[in-house]
């Protein structure tokens, strides 16, 4: 890693660092292949701070998709089920229009804060949506269906997937 990205990495993770995102940004602009890969192991990685910090750099760099992904197993991954809701949030940084199913995923089966970031997601972007998509987040739905974390949230869940998914196959099967 060259000096000036080290420089900015360091700084971006200094615990008592107070313009931490604008090092981010900053970082985002000049990521390399090599410091990519250490942006995506600060996001896989303990500390959830600097995880998100990385993922915002990641957001505004040429390696964004594998940003993007990092993140949302990051927000499928066990040990950070509580703070979901930061990496959901940071998902507004990206272009996720791919993302339809991870999305819904998030919705389904995050947080209250993720999984209502996930259902603005779902109202607001403008997805890339296939055949393959729709029986991929139907399968989903059917297991959220028969393995709820809340049963209270089945309801609430039902009324929003349901006429969703009938509407986007009404757009492909009629």
């Amino acid at each position: 890693m060259d000096e000036k990205t080290q420089f900015l990495l360091n700084r971006m993770i200094h615990p008592e660092e107070k313009e931490a995102y604008r090092f981010a940004d900053q970082l985002g602009e000049i990521l390399t292949e090599e410091s990519a890969q250490a942006m995506i192991d600060l996001i896989k990685g303990d500390d959830w701070e600097k995880g998100y910090l990385a993922s915002r750099a990641m957001s505004q760099s040429n390696y964004s998709q594998a940003g993007l992904n990092a993140t949302i197993d990051a927000i499928f991954d066990k040990k950070n089920k509580s703070i979901q809701g930061a990496f959901t949030q940071i998902l507004e940084r990206y272009e996720l229009e791919d993302k339809f199913v991870d999305i819904l995923r998030i919705y389904l089966f995050g947080n209250f804060k993720a999984s209502q970031l996930a259902e603005t997601y779902l109202n607001e972007v403008e997805f890339d949506i296939s055949p393959r998509t729709i029986r991929k987040a139907e399968k989903h739905w059917k297991h959220y269906l028969h393995n709820p974390e809340d049963e209270g949230s089945v309801e609430i869940k039902k009324r929003f997937v349901e006429p969703m998914l009938q509407e986007i196959k009404d757009l492909f099967f009629d």
